[in-house]
């Protein structure tokens, strides 16, 4: 049952959020009856039990009227009273004073533009806030508190207001209407343009392709691109000897080459001053 009531609870706080722009923290109105019930049935901190059935953080006001009246009742109601004079009080403009019913029903006003939820037991004045759009009522019952569920009057309104909203007037109809106008003409006015554009490139297509190659006016046919020779791959080659590695492997080979000369002159002359040695005698 409590798991109901919690959903049901829910279900009502997001229809003003979502209908009337109710927002965090919430703002409580509270009457007389209200106050001296929480008292009475040990509904403390009050705050805490408001928060718990909105879901939300709360602020708790009342109005000078409902401490008036409650001043009025006497000693049985000081208990209330002086519990009443810790909230904030909210404005009311009266000079001079109203019953509780009357100076809540002015604050809350035709479509309540403070976004109260309202907090009482008196079943009147419950029913009267019904018939206002976007007033949340709240009311206890022994030790627990309830939100009443939104009426069909209250539905009904956040229905045709939602209609509304949807529907344009006649000013938002013209300037819609004369947006969609420019934007087709720019939609027009840039494909010409691209036209335009293809219809040049096409026709100096055209021009190059009838260039003749040996100079006589004959058209040619669809040009393709003639695949050039490539050189070779740089990285497969060998590289370039320099003139300098030349030039030192020239002086190499030519002092070979003279070494090998005066190499065989030595031998040359070592033989023949063998030949003209005579022999020893024995």
């Amino acid at each position: 049952m409590k798991v109901k009531k919690q959903k049901r609870h829910r279900r009502a706080v997001r229809f003003y959020t979502a209908c009337f722009g109710f927002r965090e923290p919430f703002k409580v109105l509270c009457d007389g009856t209200f106050v001296y019930h929480l008292l009475a049935n040990h509904i403390t901190p009050a705050d805490t039990a408001l928060a718990n059935i909105l879901g939300a953080t709360v602020k708790i006001f009342t109005t000078r009227c409902v401490l008036a009246e409650l001043k009025s009742l006497g000693d049985s109601y000081s208990d209330s009273l002086n519990a009443a004079h810790n909230l904030i009080t909210a404005r009311c403009d009266h000079d001079k004073r109203k019953s509780a019913v009357a100076c809540i029903t002015e604050v809350i006003g035709e479509k309540n533009p403070e976004h109260f939820f309202v907090a009482t037991q008196d079943a009147e004045l419950r029913r009267k806030l019904q018939e206002i759009p976007g007033v949340p009522v709240i009311y206890a019952l022994r030790n627990s508190l309830f939100l009443e569920r939104p009426s069909g009057f209250q539905h009904q309104f956040a229905k045709i207001a939602e209609e509304e909203r949807s529907h344009m007037n006649e000013w938002e109809y013209k300037l819609s209407k004369l947006k969609k106008k420019v934007a087709i003409e720019e939609a027009a006015d840039a494909s010409d343009a691209n036209e335009s554009n293809e219809d040049h490139m096409l026709d100096t297509r055209v021009v190059k392709a009838n260039i003749k190659r040996d100079g006589t006016n004959v058209k040619d046919q669809v040009q393709f691109k003639r695949k050039k020779a490539k050189g070779p791959n740089p990285l497969s080659c060998k590289k370039k000897k320099t003139d300098g590695n030349k030039n030192a492997s020239s002086e190499k080979e030519s002092k070979i080459v003279d070494n090998t000369m005066r190499s065989r002159s030595r031998k040359r002359k070592r033989s023949r001053k063998s030949k003209n040695v005579p022999a020893a005698t024995v």
